[in-house]
C-alpha cells in the first residue's frame, strides 16, 4: 500500500465521482494510478472490453491528468480513444452509442483549483461508490503505477464526436416545430461554450452567448448556476435584451438552470414537471422518476397526464439503476439533472433545454405563462447545518414528528410528510452536515415550518 497515494485517494473518491484540489490531492500520479485500476476493473468485469474513451473539460490541469490516466490504461493493454474537450453528457453519448466505457476529467461546478473524474462502464452505465468506485480506489492505492498487464501496450487514437452528438440531441425534438426564439445562454467559460452553440445549429434560435470562451480559471463567475448569485449576469441580460428564455450551464455542461422572459428562475422541480409532461405526451402511460427532494408538483403532474411516478434516492447512480429496472422514459432531480431513457439513461441539460424550447414553440406561449400550472408550492431550498452527530439529530427529529402522526419514510435520510407541508433531512456523504429540504403551500408557511424544524434540530443536538 502506498500510504501517501492512499491518503489522497481517500480524500477525493466520493459517492458519485472523484474530485479534489490540484495538485495537492489529484495529480499525475493519482490520475495514473486510477487509470490503471479503472482498466483492470473493466477487464475483470468484462474481458471483451478493448477500448476506453477519455475526455476532459477546459481546466488547465486537464491535459496532464488525461495523459497520465491514458498512459496507465494503455499499459494495461487497452486502447484509448481520446475525445479531447467534451461536455460530460457528450462523453455519455459517446460511450452509449459505441458501447464503450469511458472517463471524463472534470470537477463540474467546483472552483478553478479542482479537477476530478466521472467514470462509466460500457453503454454509459454509471460507476459510483456502491458500484465499483471504491474497488477502483482500493486497487489504485495498492498497485500505484505498477501495471498488471505484461503484454503489448494498447493503441491511442483521437475522435471528435460533436457532430454526431448534436444529431443525437436533435432526435429528442422536431426541429421543424421550432419558431424563432431569442435565447441567452451563460456557459460561464465552461464546456457549454463548445456544445451549446453546436446544439442550436440548424434551429431558428437567436443565441446571445455569454462567457463562451473555454477558460477553466472562470474569470467571470463560478460555473455553479445552482447558486443564485451566479445567475445574476444571466438575469440582467435577459431583461436587457427582451429574450424569451435564459439558460445557465455548469462547468461540464451536463446541468441547466432556466429563467423565463421575466428573468424569474424555474426550480429544478418545475423544469422536471414540464419536461415530464412533454415526454409523457409522446409516450402515454410511461414511468417517470423523481428524486425525493423534488416538489410534490412532479408526481402530481405525472399522475394528471396519465404517467406513473416513481420516487428515488438522490444521486445519479441510484436514478440510472432505477431507470433500468423500470424502463422509465425520463427522470429529474431538483438539482438540475435530467435523465432520458433514450440518452442511455444519462443526464443532459441540453436535451432538457431543447424540450422546453420546443414546447414554447408549439404552445406559442411565453415561458412565464407556460410554467404557471407547475408553480404550486414554495420550497426552502437546500439548507445545510453542521452538527456533531447526524444520526442522533435525525433520530431526535423522527421521534418528535412520529408523535404528531406524520407519515415517515427512510428511503434516503428521513422524510416527514404532514399533508400540507413536508421535509427531507439527509446526512452529507462527505461532511458532518445535515441537508434540509422543505416544501409548503406558500412562502409564509414555508418560512415558519423551516424555523420549526431547525429549532427541533438544535434542541435534539444539544
Amino acid at each position: 500500500m502506498h500510504a501517501e497515494l492512499a491518503e489522497r485517494l481517500g480524500a477525493i473518491v466520493k459517492a458519485y465521482d472523484i474530485r479534489g484540489l490540484y495538485p495537492e490531492q489529484i495529480n499525475a500520479q493519482v490520475a495514473g494510478a486510477l487509470g490503471g485500476a479503472f482498466a483492470r476493473f473493466l477487464v475483470d468485469e468484462d474481458p471483451q472490453v478493448t477500448t476506453v474513451f477519455v475526455g476532459r473539460d477546459m481546466r488547465p490541469s486537464g491535459p496532464e491528468l488525461v495523459q497520465a490516466f491514458s498512459h496507465a490504461v494503455l499499459a494495461e493493454g487497452l486502447d484509448v480513444t481520446d475525445l479531447g474537450l467534451i461536455s460530460t453528457d457528450e462523453l455519455y453519448y459517446a460511450c452509449g452509442s459505441s458501447d464503450a466505457p469511458g472517463a471524463v476529467f472534470t470537477a463540474s461546478h467546483n472552483p478553478a483549483g479542482y479537477n476530478g473524474i466521472k467514470m462509466c462502464r460500457r453503454a454509459a452505465v454509471p460507476i459510483g461508490g456502491d458500484s465499483g468506485l471504491m474497488a477502483i480506489r482500493d486497487d489504485a492505492a495498492t498497485a500505484g503505477l505498477t501495471p498488471r498487464h505484461t503484454g503489448a501496450l494498447g493503441a491511442l487514437s483521437k475522435r471528435d464526436v460533436l457532430a454526431d452528438f448534436v444529431e443525437h440531441l436533435h432526435s429528442f425534438v422536431d426541429p421543424a416545430q421550432f419558431r424563432p426564439l431569442r435565447v441567452v445562454a451563460d456557459t460561464a467559460n465552461g464546456m457549454g461554450g463548445l456544445v451549446v452553440p453546436a446544439a442550436f445549429t440548424g434551429l431558428p434560435i437567436d443565441l446571445d452567448h455569454m462567457y463562451p470562451e473555454l477558460d477553466g480559471t472562470f474569470p467571470n463567475h463560478p460555473a455553479d448556476p445552482l447558486q443564485p448569485e451566479n445567475q445574476r449576469d444571466l438575469v440582467e441580460r435577459v431583461l436587457e435584451t427582451g429574450a424569451d428564455i435564459g439558460l445557465a450551464f455548469d462547468g461540464d455542461a451536463d446541468r441547466v438552470f432556466i429563467v423565463d422572459e421575466l428573468a424569474q428562475p424555474l426550480s429544478g422541480s418545475v423544469t422536471t414537471a414540464i419536461v415530464a409532461a412533454a415526454m409523457l405526451d409522446r409516450e402515454p402511460g410511461a414511468t417517470v422518476l423523481h428524486n425525493l427532494i423534488c416538489s410534490k408538483t412532479v408526481p402530481e403532474v405525472v399522475a394528471e397526464v396519465g404517467g406513473v411516478a416513481v420516487r428515488t434516492r438522490v444521486g445519479h447512480s441510484f436514478i440510472k439503476q432505477k431507470m433500468a429496472e423500470t424502463s422509465a422514459v425520463f427522470a429529474g432531480e431538483h438539482s438540475g439533472h435530467y435523465y432520458f431513457r433514450d440518452n442511455y439513461r444519462a443526464d443532459s441539460g441540453l436535451i432538457a433545454a431543447l424540450v422546453v424550447l420546443e414546447l414554447m414553440s408549439v404552445e406559442n406561449k411565453p415561458l412565464s405563462v407556460l410554467r404557471q400550472p407547475y408553480d404550486r408550492y414554495v420550497a426552502s431550498g437546500e439548507i445545510n447545518t453542521r452538527v456533531a452527530d447526524t444520526a442522533t439529530v435525525i433520530e431526535g427529529v423522527r421521534a418528535h414528528y412520529a408523535a404528531s402522526g406524520a407519515v415517515l419514510d427512510d428511503l434516503d435520510g428521513l422524510t416527514v410528510d404532514l399533508g400540507d407541508w413536508w421535509f427531507n433531512l439527509r446526512a452529507s456523504n462527505t461532511e458532518p452536515l445535515l441537508r434540509l429540504n422543505l416544501e409548503a403551500g406558500d412562502a409564509v408557511a414555508c418560512e415558519q415550518r423551516t424555523v420549526e424544524v431547525q429549532a427541533i434540530m438544535a434542541a435534539v443536538s444539544g
